[in-house]
């Protein structure tokens, strides 16, 4: 066997720096791309994976008229997914009529990961995310919930 000389050595430093300003370049030019459509961005990380083998494609399209962002696309034959423009709304996994088609995976700024592939996942967190709006609303005005039932008398 051939012997490796010390001139081929491999820097493990300067090989997690490169990744690091990659990936710091690949976030500014997501911002640039996000702040051009005035678009906001609420979701640290993210990522979006189509089951190509359950999707309808041309049939449906739905979700790439769904998506504010345009991160999904109509390419020969099947959806395509540009990631750099993907805000993880999960507008494209409310629209589609296959369940389990489009999964979208997100992580809220408190660390908290999300999952979302099907419709009626998406729209029990809405709920519970405008159920808990409303009680602070409530509790805003009134310090008691027995305050606001005698109010509504």
């Amino acid at each position: 066997m051939p012997e490796k000389s010390k001139d081929s050595s491999v820097n493990i430093y300067d090989l997690l720096s490169e990744a690091s300003e990659k990936k710091d370049e690949k976030k500014s030019r997501r911002a640039e791309l996000l702040e051009s459509m005035e678009v906001k961005e609420c979701f640290e990380e993210g990522s979006i994976k189509i089951d190509m083998r359950t999707c309808l494609g041309i049939e449906c399209n739905l979700c790439v008229k769904a998506c504010p962002t345009y991160a999904l696309f109509w390419k020969a034959g099947d959806i395509g997914i540009e990631e750099d423009l993907c805000i993880y709304c999960t507008a494209c996994v409310l629209c589609c009529c296959v369940d389990n088609c489009i999964k979208v995976t997100r992580k809220r700024p408190d660390g908290k990961t999300e999952s979302f592939s099907t419709p009626k996942d998406v729209v029990k967190l809405l709920r519970k995310i405008n159920s808990k709006k409303k009680r602070e609303g409530v509790k805003s005005i009134f310090e008691n919930p027995e305050d606001y039932y005698t109010s509504q008398e």
